[in-house]
């Protein structure tokens, strides 16, 4: 009985199995069913869609060679576009040219025109003046003999005059030896000038204008022997005009500056130089000047560079009357007017 039992429930088990795999297997057939017929739906349309393509693509081939086809074309009418441009422009230039060389003969032709008519007065004035000269000439004949008289008291009398300026000029040089022959070897003077020099380092402190104390014996020793000289010799003081103290210094600094410094130098100098009895007794401040001179006329060294030691200095310096020598001049230029 339990036998029969449990043969029963193993059939309905495997019965049961079959069922479901007979499901299953319907289940699967049907997705693989699906599945193929998705395929060829999927086939289908991708054989129309490339057929499609193919059909585009065909066009689009035909459209490009048109476009190329479109495009030589207007490349070649663009070509001959500015082949035209190009003898419009070269046709241009040619009018241009052409108008120029018009404008430039008209003018020509006027100026020419106006030449002639400038030439034909031109020789009408000849003409006359032809006429004129003729006339001019035969008392230009008559005049020559008296000419060559003149001409000759005219070259004798330049001579004469040559002669009085180099006198008058050599006046300075004349002063200026005797002025080296009273002093001698004592006081160096320029041989050019006549002035003599004083370093600044020796009468005043760097930047000053005050006078050193211990400078005022020797400056009033050498300037006491170079004023006699002057006034001692006949020679010498009819010819004195002037007695300068200049104030100079090197190119050291602003020239306002240095201007103002060698001024304030100068005027210290003459100051105390006017202190002294020689100088009082004489009358020689009305002769004496101070002028500042800043670094405008500096020492120059063989190498023609500024040496700024001897550049800062105070020069004493004299100048010359030239009454007498204008008056000369004058009588010598009187005297060829009145020739």
């Amino acid at each position: 009985m339990n036998f029969f039992k449990q043969d029963n429930e193993n059939t309905n088990f495997w019965v049961s199995y079959a069922d479901l795999m007979a499901g299953l297997l319907f289940v699967f057939i049907l997705l693989i069913g699906a599945i193929v017929t998705k395929s060829i739906i999927l086939k289908s349309d991708l054989l129309s869609n490339k057929s499609r393509l193919q059909k585009n693509k065909t066009a689009l081939e035909l459209k490009n060679d048109e476009i190329k086809r479109l495009k030589k074309i207007l490349l070649e009418k663009n070509t001959q576009l500015v082949s035209f441009s190009k003898k419009i422009i070269i046709l241009q230039s040619i009018t241009n040219d052409v108008n120029a060389s018009l404008l430039e003969k008209e003018r020509k032709l006027k100026d020419y025109e106006g030449k002639i008519l400038v030439l034909s007065n031109e020789l009408t004035d000849v003409n006359n003046s032809v006429k004129l000269r003729d006339k001019e000439i035969v008392k230009l004949l008559d005049t020559i003999g008296e000419k060559e008289t003149r001409y000759d008291r005219l070259v004798e009398q330049m001579q004469k005059t040559k002669k009085s300026i180099k006198n008058l000029t050599g006046i300075r040089i004349k002063v200026i030896a005797e002025l080296k022959k009273a002093l001698g070897k004592k006081i160096k003077i320029n041989p050019k000038t006549g002035s003599m020099r004083f370093s600044s380092s020796i009468l005043f402190d760097v930047g000053k204008a005050k006078l050193k104390e211990d400078a005022k014996l020797e400056l009033k020793k050498v300037f006491l022997q170079y004023v006699k000289a002057l006034l001692s010799n006949p020679d010498i003081k009819k010819h004195l005009n002037k007695i300068i103290i200049e104030g100079h210094t090197d190119s050291d600094g602003g020239f306002l500056y240095n201007l103002q410094l060698s001024q304030k130098r100068a005027y210290e100098v003459m100051n105390y130089l006017l202190t002294l009895n020689f100088v009082k007794k004489h009358h020689l401040k009305d002769i004496m000047i101070a002028s500042g001179r800043s670094y405008l006329n500096p020492v120059l060294d063989k190498n023609g560079k500024e040496d700024k030691k001897k550049s800062r200095r105070i020069e004493i310096k004299f100048t010359l009357k030239n009454n007498d020598a204008m008056k000369e001049i004058e009588k010598i230029l009187d005297e060829k007017n009145e020739r």
